[in-house]
């Protein structure tokens, strides 16, 4: 059976962008066709500075989001990273892999490292190392593919080029993985800002909708979402980057297409409106759901400790082979 493999960095709230762009194909789509599993990827919240307490209180919101949104336990792996050893095992040995050139070239570390600097602050060392670990989550098990944004497909791709260089090296150790991505809303834009990206990191939201945003909060961001010069509605994402962020989400929550859309409406208005009712939707199952796990604790933690046991179970093999194929001694039994 196909295995995929995909995770959500606890560094903010879940977002709608994370829902559209990946958790509902997840939940409606990955786990029944594949052996999946879903981590949250919590030690690449280390990379910056953080608060944690903060890193705890995300991490188990996201893990209970995930289970709210529809992922089932007895159809996939939902875990925490830092739960399973072998990704930092694994991780360490693709380090001695990959080269520093390779590293500084990775696009999320050039924005993020300027971005740092630019507040006056030092950029850690895991940042510009973390793509590695990334790789290391995917390759311990042996994935088959790995449902991504746009925004992450750099990151497989080195995750591929690891692996390769890894096996021809050292023996047949890793399968190489390949990304694959929704069709629709792959990269969900912010509302005032409709060439970036919606991100859970941003630390206000007036742009990003929050998949536990109240219904009120919701239209009231979406009505007052950025469009664009002049009063047709076509989607456009070059020339008219705000309308056609509206008619991708309202796309991709009716499964309609967003050019399509666009035709059918003659004022921002009304294509705001339909929107944002279209999302509230969207999200009241969600949050109900979660609702309804926050009351029951201890089901969500249940689920993380059985997950991490299975996924400790299907990574320590081909992380073991790892350290043999590498030329590391092993252990003595007993």
């Amino acid at each position: 059976m196909t295995r995929i493999f995909s995770g959500v960095k606890p560094t903010g709230h879940l977002t709608l962008g994370n829902y559209l762009g990946a958790v509902r194909r997840w939940a409606g789509v990955d786990q029944h066709r594949a052996e999946a599993l879903f981590c949250i990827v919590d030690l690449h919240a280390l990379t910056v500075d953080h608060d944690p307490g903060r890193v705890r209180r995300l991490s188990r919101q996201a893990a209970t989001l995930l289970l709210a949104s529809g992922l089932d336990p007895e159809l996939c792996t939902v875990f925490v990273q830092s739960h399973v050893d072998e990704h930092a095992r694994l991780s360490y040995l693709l380090e001695c892999v990959a080269t520093d050139g390779e590293m500084r070239r990775m696009i999320q570390y050039k924005e993020k490292a300027a971005l740092e600097r630019k507040r006056g602050g030092s950029v850690r060392l895991s940042l510009l190392t973390y793509p590695v670990l990334m790789a290391a989550d995917i390759l311990a098990y042996g994935t088959d593919e790995v449902p991504v944004g746009d925004d992450q497909t750099q990151h497989v791709e080195l995750t591929r080029d690891l692996a390769v260089r890894f096996n021809q090296r050292y023996g047949h150790t890793f399968v190489v993985p390949r990304a694959t991505r929704p069709e629709v809303a792959a990269r969900v834009m912010n509302l005032q800002e409709p060439t970036s990206k919606m991100g859970k990191s941003d630390d206000v939201g007036p742009g990003v909708v929050y998949l536990l945003d109240e219904p009120d909060a919701v239209r009231k961001k979406i009505m007052r979402a950025v469009t664009d010069s002049g009063q047709d509605v076509a989607y456009d994402p070059e020339e008219r980057p705000g309308v056609s962020n509206l008619l991708e989400i309202l796309a991709a929550c009716e499964g309609g297409d967003p050019e399509t859309l666009g035709g059918t409406y003659t004022s921002y208005g009304a294509l705001k409106k339909d929107t944002a009712d279209a999302v509230v939707e969207l999200l009241r199952p969600v949050q109900e759901r979660h609702k309804r796990l926050c009351a029951d604790p201890s089901y969500v933690e249940g689920v993380l400790r059985d997950g991490a046991r299975r996924a400790r179970g299907m990574a320590r093999p081909t992380v073991d082979s790892a350290y043999e194929a590498i030329g590391l001694l092993a252990p003595t039994a007993g």
